[in-house]
């Protein structure tokens, strides 16, 4: 049985590597913010915009219990999701967590390149969005950290870099015991 979570920061890639991931382990996959807005009828902005913040996090994690007990799953986070309630800790113990970090300039310059529509960003200049994803990751980091596995994507700039990072993945799920802390091109056990 199977249950793979990616967790990072809004623009980390989790959605393209996660169902890169999935088709190449023929398992099925999971946008957590997506199985959101299809179970609730609306779209995550929309229910920032009638719950804010606090109410659209217990929706958040009330979505993530149902999902994380699925089988045979590759799910991606939401940014915000291991960093409230118990989440990451729950995280960990259904399933193998990865961590796909990158800097927060990378973060960046992918937040600008994307079409989706992020609440936390809305009505925010360039320079004010970049300020906001330095301090956001920084806040986020001790979450993140906890993932039992961390992957460097900070150059995910095509499909062939996306495959590699899924093979990268793959590996470390297979060969990376509990306790491992040794490093392969990227990859570290945390």
């Amino acid at each position: 049985m199977h249950r793979i979570v990616l967790i990072g920061y809004m623009g980390a890639g989790k959605t393209t590597v996660g169902r890169m991931l999935a088709k190449d382990m023929g398992l099925m996959f999971y946008d957590l913010d997506w199985y959101i807005t299809s179970r609730m009828r609306r779209t995550v902005a929309q229910i920032f915009e009638e719950s804010g913040e606090e109410g659209f996090r217990r929706i958040e994690r009330n979505m993530l219990h149902e999902v994380a007990e699925f089988e045979n799953v590759v799910i991606s986070c939401g940014g915000g999701t291991p960093c409230f309630f118990d989440n990451m800790d729950y995280l960990n113990l259904q399933s193998e967590t990865v961590y796909l970090k990158a800097t927060p300039e990378v973060l960046y310059a992918h937040l600008k390149m994307g079409k989706s529509v992020r609440p936390l960003l809305l009505n925010k200049t360039p320079e004010e969005v970049e300020a906001f994803v330095k301090q956001q990751l920084q806040q986020r980091e001790p979450y993140y950290s906890k993932a039992k596995h961390v992957l460097d994507v900070n150059v995910l700039d095509s499909r062939d870099k996306v495959r590699v990072s899924v093979r990268k993945i793959r590996r470390m799920l297979k060969c990376c015991p509990p306790g491992d802390t040794t490093e392969a091109g990227g990859l570290q056990k945390s």
